[in-house]
């Protein structure tokens, strides 16, 4: 692989490939895009005729063989495991969306394959790059806040049932958990450190289509207190926020998940110290980007690392396991 540039292989032309990825991309002076995969071809001329680029295909193996040295699989749940397995035999660096498959057999055959291949795996767990998440972590980590007593997270959107894929359980593997609640748990490991699942529910409340549209767990940290999340499909307006709680203070990130131009908000509060607040924006996707083009080009291990999509499904098999309701 060139060391000077990465040349990226989009497989899977949704919303978020087009609105936010591609796009985004196209930021980084190091990373071009050269070839684009859908299983339709006609959405594939669509999206290369719209940002100029070079190649289109429905033929995953021909994708492959095109100019390209990274892939970013960002297909429905159901193809990450084909599509990445056959990228890791090609030799291609890979950046796969979340959740990192349908189960986690799945995903650890991934990583495995991966490290058989020297392939670096890293997972789009974007929300641990925002500017307001990292000095969270940095004061967590420098004890300002002494014990964690517990760390509450929620990401909430209104998803209504259509022909979007997250509600047809083959491709998805689930709703509101596997689509939402996989970055809460993601960012409760970055914060909290390792868990154990107590318990939780996984429902559906409002739009009984198959899938969850509710999620929630309750947790203990294995180094800290408790940790607390709830997703949801259902909820039209919605205070997503984060809070931690330490002995000698608090901390609360407001407006940073689920929103992509309004700015964050971090409020601090430290025994004997005033209140303090800061507001900031953040395009999480391209400090992911960026840190995922750093480790591929210096063949590092990425940040965030397909082990950890590994452990992420291993976690929400668990909470689904022990749910006290499942009415889907």
């Amino acid at each position: 692989m060139s060391k000077s540039k990465l040349k990226w292989g989009v497989a899977g032309l949704g919303r978020f490939a087009e609105q936010t990825f591609i796009p985004t991309l196209s930021l980084l002076r190091r990373s071009s895009i050269n070839s684009v995969f859908s299983n339709d071809i006609n959405r594939a001329k669509n999206i290369s005729e719209k940002f100029g680029i070079n190649n289109k295909f429905n033929n995953y193996d021909e994708f492959l063989n095109s100019d390209i040295n990274t892939v970013f699989v960002s297909s429905a749940n159901s193809y990450h495991y084909e599509q990445v397995i056959k990228a890791a035999k090609a030799s291609k660096n890979i950046l796969c969306e979340k959740p990192l498959a349908l189960n986690s057999s799945q995903a650890k055959e991934m990583v495995q394959i991966c490290k058989e291949n020297n392939v670096l795996f890293a997972v789009d767990y974007l929300y641990r790059f925002h500017p307001q998440i990292i000095k969270t972590k940095e004061l967590v980590d420098n004890k300002l806040l002494g014990k964690i007593v517990s760390i509450s997270l929620n990401f909430n959107i209104d998803l209504p049932p259509g022909d979007n894929f997250r509600y047809n359980k083959e491709l998805s593997g689930g709703g509101a958990l596997r689509d939402l609640g996989t970055h809460l748990i993601d960012l409760l490991r970055f914060l909290g450190g390792e868990f154990d699942i107590i318990g939780g529910t996984v429902d559906n409340i409002v739009y009984k289509d198959g899938v969850d549209d509710f999620a929630s767990a309750l947790v203990k940290f294995k180094q800290n207190g408790y940790g607390y999340f709830s997703c949801s499909y259902n909820s039209k307006k919605a205070f997503n926020r984060i809070e931690i709680l330490g002995h000698k203070g608090a901390i609360s990130v407001d407006s940073f998940i689920g929103a992509k131009h309004a700015p964050s908000k971090l409020t601090i509060m430290l025994d004997g110290e005033p209140k303090r607040s800061f507001r900031k924006r953040g395009n999480k996707l391209y400090y992911l980007l960026k840190s995922v083009q750093k480790s591929f080009l210096k063949n590092e291990e990425p940040l965030v690392t397909g082990y950890d999509g590994y452990i992420n499904l291993k976690i929400m098999e668990e909470l689904e396991s022990k749910c006290l309701t499942k009415n889907f």
